[in-house]
């Protein structure tokens, strides 16, 4: 069975819905998922001053963290982040400046990967958060899997880059984000099988 993990940040929740449709989608093409936070960094009294983001942190206190386990155990992996001033959000950031042991030992080379993302505004810097995730990517080898416009979900949502959301005055993902999200996950999960099936 193909194994994808789909790590992501998340403050008010929107980054965990679309990680859900994202792992729904994984699932429906047969893999194995582990959904997984990374940790927060924010400091207290910020997170006090935003009642959604302190409910969102409460409420996923239980909820497990990511490990390197995670990514290694991963055939592909999908992360995700809210856009921060066009950049990846530093709680996913300090995850990833975790992989240089994996790194080096040439254990995230070959692996699938992909990401997905959310903004307050419709030019928030969707596609450059992505962009700046894969470039990590690059340097451990990987195989960034784009969802492209090659379905009708792509080209109703409109970022082929990755799955993404654009968070009106602290809207949820509409069903329109998370058919892509879905779609997202779905192609990670088939083209990792199809990978691991050639070796």
């Amino acid at each position: 069975m193909t194994n994808v993990s789909i790590i992501y940040y998340s403050a008010t929740g929107n980054l965990r819905i679309l990680a859900e449709a994202v792992q729904a989608g994984a699932q429906a093409a047969g893999a194995e998922t582990r959904l997984r936070r990374v940790a927060e960094l924010a400091p207290e009294d910020a997170i006090q001053r935003n009642p959604k983001w302190a409910a969102h942190r409460d409420a996923m206190k239980d909820e497990p963290l990511a490990t390197l386990d995670d990514l290694e155990w991963a055939d592909g992996v999908v992360f995700g982040s809210p856009t921060r001033f066009g950049n990846v959000a530093a709680q996913l950031k300090q995850y990833l400046d975790q992989t240089g042991g994996l790194w080096a030992q040439n254990k995230l080379s070959s692996k699938v990967a992909s990401g997905f993302t959310s903004a307050s505004t419709r030019h928030g810097g969707l596609e450059s958060t992505l962009l700046a995730m894969y470039n990590t990517f690059y340097h451990w080898g990987s195989i960034i899997v784009p969802p492209g416009y090659g379905s009708a979900e792509m080209k109703e949502a409109g970022n082929p880059y990755g799955a993404s959301h654009v968070s009106i005055k602290g809207s949820q993902p509409e069903e329109r984000d998370l058919a892509a999200a879905r779609f997202q996950g779905h192609r990670i999960a088939e083209i990792a099988t199809r990978l691991a099936a050639s070796k």
